[in-house]
């Protein structure tokens, strides 16, 4: 009892101490499905880089409706990734948006599992002979 609708679903997410990169598994399998939306990518690394971000600066830098920002942010904030912040500048409605620390270890191992992704693509380009393996147990022939 007692816990947040945000908690239920950081919980749902994957441990980081089950890395599926460390268990031989597709760099795929590390890609965490709440960051890797692209609107929600954009989002964190756009807040990666600034102590805050103004919601009317993220919805035209990644050309998003208001309704399709919020959206995305409630997910972010329900995961613990971001903090929404509401108030007013002078007479005017604000909200300010940051990321948490948790936010930016998920950043992190989800550029970490893409760069990982870009660099087995990279290495099977350099590797790509007629006849090649492919994952195929060598053995099995």
């Amino acid at each position: 009892m007692g816990q947040r609708d945000g908690d239920a679903d950081r919980d749902a997410r994957p441990a980081a101490a089950s890395d599926p990169a460390a268990a031989g598994a597709h760099p795929t399998a590390s890609l965490d499905e709440v960051v890797h939306q692209r609107h929600r990518l954009g989002i964190l690394a756009i807040t990666s880089k600034a102590r805050q971000a103004d919601f009317g600066y993220l919805r035209e830098t990644l050309g998003l409706t208001s309704g399709n920002l919020s959206t995305h942010l409630t997910v972010l904030e329900n995961a613990g990734l971001v903090r929404v912040e509401k108030g007013y500048q002078g007479r005017r409605p604000k909200t300010w948006v940051s990321i948490t620390r948790q936010g930016r270890t998920a950043l992190a191992a989800e550029i970490d599992a893409l760069t990982r992704l870009v660099g087995d693509q990279q290495s099977d380009q350099h590797a790509d002979a007629p006849g090649g393996d492919h994952g195929q147990d060598s053995s099995a022939q």
